[in-house]
């Protein structure tokens, strides 16, 4: 099958390519393909021809660059979704898949979160530009399905943590951000450690992607249905790094949103579940980024 995916170098994307070496997989990189652009998406469509498309391609990060660029994110993901999505229409594309964020939920929706509560409010203020931009895509999902048959699915993922993740300080989340600071004796971190998130490692979120391409519904959690609190996170990465200092909150910073867990009854029902546990997944993620500074391919 010839298959267009967004942002398939990128953390997630990268993963999804892995899965999808017997199929013929068409990669626009962003150096030649600014997906904003409604010329290059068109060109990356005549090139692929594909048959299938992955929309993974996204502007996003951790609390402070969302607090830093709101507007780039809110501008980016709604002119990108929309650019690919009517592409998948106009070129008569067979399935898409669409990757979304739990940041779509409303601030204090009721957990876990089913897909059904997805329009009841206003998301969490940090991320609310990304958040509204994604929900905004889905919108256009679910009309394009309604108005034009667009076998198209859209996927909400807790947060994502795993091998290949960025570990920039500047633009990270919260489990590489946590790991190389505490890996290097900086044990202050965000908020106070009560917010909880829902933590999906990323091989299983790939599983994920790659099943919704058979998958014929609209809107679907994946996630580990499990909330944990930033708090306990900690301390299971000080535990993988080998740091056993005290850890101290600055509660100047955000928690972000108080609250995440996804529901998760649909994805399986569908034969779609997490796999890796939390704690797990976060020694696999120290290992690969320890091999990678100790090769110098990343920054410690």
């Amino acid at each position: 099958m010839r298959i267009l995916l967004t942002g398939g170098f990128g953390f997630l994307g990268s993963h999804v390519h892995d899965r999808l070496r017997e199929h013929d997989v068409f990669v626009p990189r962003s150096a030649e393909y600014d997906l904003t652009d409604p010329a290059d998406v068109e060109c990356a469509f005549i090139e692929s021809r594909p048959e299938a498309v992955i929309h993974l391609a996204a502007a996003c990060g951790g609390i402070g660059v969302n607090q830093r660029e709101p507007g780039r994110f809110w501008y980016a993901n709604t002119v990108m979704g929309a650019l690919v999505l009517d592409a998948c229409r106009r070129y008569g594309v067979g399935k898409t898949v669409v990757v979304g964020t739990t940041c779509s939920y409303p601030k204090l929706c009721p957990a876990p979160f089913n897909e059904a509560n997805i329009w009841d409010g206003y998301p969490e203020e940090t991320n609310a530009a990304y958040g509204v931009a994604k929900r905004t895509l889905l919108a256009g999902c679910m009309a394009y399905r309604q108005q034009y048959g667009l076998n198209v699915t859209y996927l909400v993922p807790a947060n994502l943590y795993g091998p290949r993740d960025n570990f920039d300080p500047a633009t990270s989340h919260v489990i590489p951000a946590v790991i190389r600071k505490l890996a290097n004796g900086d044990a202050v971190l965000w908020g106070d450690g009560s917010a909880t998130r829902d933590f999906l490692y990323v091989c299983d979120a790939a599983d994920a992607v790659v099943a919704a391409l058979d998958w014929d519904v609209d809107l679907v959690n994946i996630g580990s249905g499990e909330a944990v609190s930033i708090r306990e996170v900690a301390r299971m990465i000080a535990v993988a790094v080998g740091y056993d200092g005290p850890i101290y909150w600055d509660t100047t910073k955000p928690n972000g949103q108080p609250f995440r867990c996804l529901d998760t009854t649909l994805a399986r029902s569908l034969g779609w579940t997490a796999k890796v546990p939390i704690a797990d997944g976060i020694r696999r993620t120290v290992k690969w980024w320890r091999a990678r500074t100790q090769a110098g391919l990343v920054a410690r």
